[in-house]
């Protein structure tokens, strides 16, 4: 057989493969249908080179077998395909939701270590210290705790001080 021959059968069968793959490959999967008719050509040419195409049927009927065989080859393996996907992406999400537990549960020491450390500190460094870890602004505690301004800035800048000296294993205690 040689190229001029195999072109003419494909393009006398080519709209009864189209046909059955298009039966056979869901919608979804429509952009798969060139592998598809390329793998049941090359099917056909190889059988045709050894001369295994006994002629029992016609032309159109056997490779209309061969695209309904090569489309649910097809879809059994984008079908495998996508499980495998789906199960690593459920793996990726379980890590994250690990991690992110992981990652909460460890702000969440940290969050008790600091206030543990915070209550440690003399009263008016405590108090500010306090407010600062919840949130407050500089002039919002000069307004809670009546002080100025400047007072409470010093206060933040010796309490963060002592925090520091604190954590890093330093004094426990500088009134």
């Amino acid at each position: 057989m040689d190229d001029k021959e195999f072109a003419g059968i494909v393009n006398s069968t080519k709209p009864i493969v189209l046909s059955a793959i298009k039966k056979y490959v869901a919608a979804q999967y429509f952009h798969s249908i060139d592998d598809v008719v390329q793998e049941t050509y090359l099917r056909a040419y190889k059988s045709l080179i050894k001369d295994s195409f006994r002629g029992e049927s016609s032309m159109e009927t056997w490779l209309y077998a061969i695209a309904r065989n090569e489309s649910l080859r097809m879809m059994k393996k984008i079908n495998r395909e996508e499980i495998k996907l789906k199960k690593k992406a459920r793996k990726m999400d379980d890590l994250a939701l690990e991690k992110s537990a992981e990652e909460h549960d460890d702000v969440n020491i940290k969050r008790i270590d600091l206030k543990n450390t915070i209550s440690g500190l003399p009263e008016k460094y405590r108090q500010v210290m306090e407010l600062v870890s919840i949130g407050f602004s500089e002039k919002q505690i000069a307004e809670e705790l009546s002080l100025k301004k400047g007072t409470v800035k010093s206060r933040v800048f010796r309490g963060k001080f002592l925090l520091q000296r604190i954590i890093s294993g330093g004094v426990k205690n500088d009134n």
